[in-house]
């Protein structure tokens, strides 16, 4: 569960550091207080996408911290231990926002990326954003929400790549048998092309070896007379370096005895004589080894003529000739395996049975899971005040199939505006879709594993009794898990374990927002003030005490 968070420069606020405790809380202020800023800050510590304007003005980078209490059996400690991050002390999440809008996140200080991070987080934490019964109305969120109550994850992902796998293999096969002629033509060049090449046999390395064996071969006789001009001068010659280094060298080896300052250039001078005589041992070797040989001269211009002449034909240099060359066999393959209709119509027929596979192991599982979804919210939906109201999933088959499997999920209500089931987009009023949308929350949270739930504002357009049916379904759901809910409803701040009250300050000409825990005092106080606006009377107290159950 959530224990502590941290908010530095964020939005309205300049420095925040919030306890969490278990069980149900609400966070109640006027509007515009800054109530869900916290969440978001709590979103943006868990991967949300931020951008600089959330940075306190005047500051020069927004930081949140989220700590949690991290039990061994939740998957976010499993993610821990397969990433090689300590979960002894919990789970810290941390992350930086740079006036750049530039972001860095860290778990358990160690660095992240902001994809490592959500899926961390999707773990710990579930944002139920006060827009939610808005998202309902979108086919894919419908199933997506289907899907992640059934638990049928990673199904819905394989069906998704084996539909795609599928269409490719079905586009492969269709161009094939489109263009069958332009595939042999483009075959027929190719093959000629690769014939060309490959019958020079030719590598980069060996370009580099013509090359080299070139530039011996035309300035051998240069070379020759360099290396024996050298050999004379250096050991053969009347006046030879290697007699007089040697001469020098005696010399010295004889005056040391008479001054030891000699004898240190003694010693490199013999150093000198030594690898003199190497360079003049190597220089005999070489003299040896090269010969000029106008034949082989020839015989090198002309394979070099060759390769430039192929390199010419194909418009690319020498060096690039073998990557031309497997390019081209690469295209071949392809241009092989496209004219093998038959072939092609086998991966289809394969491609279009796994895909069929999966997708009806998912239809299984939804269908399952979308007659226990009814049920439950139906029941829900009952304590809302939509009394008569049923709730449906539908599993629409589509023709063909889709990414998304057999079938389109949509979500219908009966009983509110007829008896005939219809699609909720078409039924539900305004107020009725935010009933709805939080019974559907409530019963899927439910049947979630994340230790901590968020409702933000998700009781718009709810009051009177139902209001104090959402405090209690509330009060229920954090019976078994922590859950923080932000609210404007006094029935159901008054269901919460623990309170927070938001206030908007103004300090030294700038905005801030405040957050104070609430004690059974202020809390009386607090819910006056969200049933009698600004006006507190007794009678207004009196009322909030009830509400409290406060002697």
């Amino acid at each position: 569960m959530l224990r502590r968070l941290t908010i530095r420069d964020f939005v309205l606020v300049d420095r925040l550091e919030l306890e969490f405790q278990g069980g149900f809380g609400t966070l109640t202020g006027e509007t515009g207080a800054g109530k869900s800023i916290l969440v978001d800050a709590l979103a943006f510590a868990l991967g949300e996408r931020a951008d600089a304007s959330l940075i306190r003005a005047g500051a020069e980078r927004a930081e949140i911290a989220a700590e949690f209490e991290l039990d061994d059996s939740l998957a976010a400690a499993e993610w821990l231990r397969e990433h090689d991050l300590d979960t002894q002390d919990g789970l810290l999440l941390r992350r930086l926002l740079d006036a750049n809008g530039r972001s860095r996140a860290y778990l358990n200080g160690s660095p992240v990326t902001v994809v490592q991070l959500r899926e961390v987080a999707e773990a710990l934490v579930d944002i139920h954003g006060q827009h939610a019964h808005q998202s309902l109305l979108r086919g894919d969120a419908q199933r997506a929400l289907l899907d992640s109550h059934a638990r049928l994850a990673p199904l819905p992902a394989e069906v998704a790549d084996a539909w795609r796998q599928w269409r490719d293999a079905r586009n492969r096969l269709d161009a094939a048998a489109d263009d069958i002629e332009a595939l042999a033509t483009e075959r027929e060049q190719l093959g000629w092309q690769l014939g060309e090449v490959s019958a020079l046999g030719f590598s980069s390395e060996e370009w580099r070896a013509l090359n080299d064996e070139h530039q011996r071969l035309a300035h051998a006789a240069s070379l020759v007379e360099g290396a024996h001009f050298s050999l004379q001068v250096l050991a053969e010659g009347d006046t030879a370096c290697e007699a007089q280094v040697a001469s020098v060298a005696n010399r010295l080896d004889d005056l040391s005895e008479y001054d030891s300052a000699l004898e240190e250039i003694a010693v490199l001078l013999h150093s000198a004589q030594a690898e003199l005589g190497e360079a003049i041992s190597a220089l005999r070797r070489y003299t040896n080894r090269v010969e000029l040989d106008p034949q082989r001269l020839t015989e090198v211009e002309s394979r070099i003529e060759a390769v430039l002449d192929c390199a010419r034909k194909f418009r690319c240099t020498p060096d690039d000739l073998p990557a031309l060359l497997a390019r081209w066999q690469e295209r071949l393959a392809v241009l092989d395996d496209a004219a093998d209709l038959a072939g092609l119509a086998e991966r289809v027929e394969a491609a279009k049975q796994r895909y069929g596979e999966l997708a009806r192991r998912l239809t299984a599982g939804r269908a399952g899971a979308a007659a226990a979804l009814g049920r439950e919210v139906s029941q829900v939906m009952q304590q809302l005040a939509l009394g008569g109201g049923s709730f449906d999933v539908a599993l629409l088959p589509v023709e063909g199939g889709s990414a998304g499997g057999h079938e389109q999920i949509e979500f219908r209500i009966a009983g509110l505006a007829g008896n005939e089931s219809r699609s909720l987009a078409k039924v539900a009023s305004g107020g009725e879709l935010s009933r709805i949308s939080l019974a559907i929350q409530v019963v899927t949270s439910q049947a979630a594993s994340v230790p901590t739930l968020i409702f933000d504002e998700v009781d718009v357009g709810i009051g009177g009794g139902v209001a104090e049916v959402v405090g209690r379904l509330l009060r229920e759901l954090g019976a078994e898990r922590q859950v923080l809910c932000v609210t404007h409803l006094p029935q159901v701040a008054a269901r919460a374990n623990w309170q927070w009250q938001v206030s908007k300050v103004s300090e030294a000409g700038q905005l801030r927002s405040r957050v104070a825990t609430l004690d059974a005092e202020a809390r009386v106080e607090e819910i006056a003030r969200m049933l009698g606006g600004i006006e507190i009377t007794p009678i207004t107290r009196q009322h909030a005490k009830e509400m409290l159950q406060l002697p």
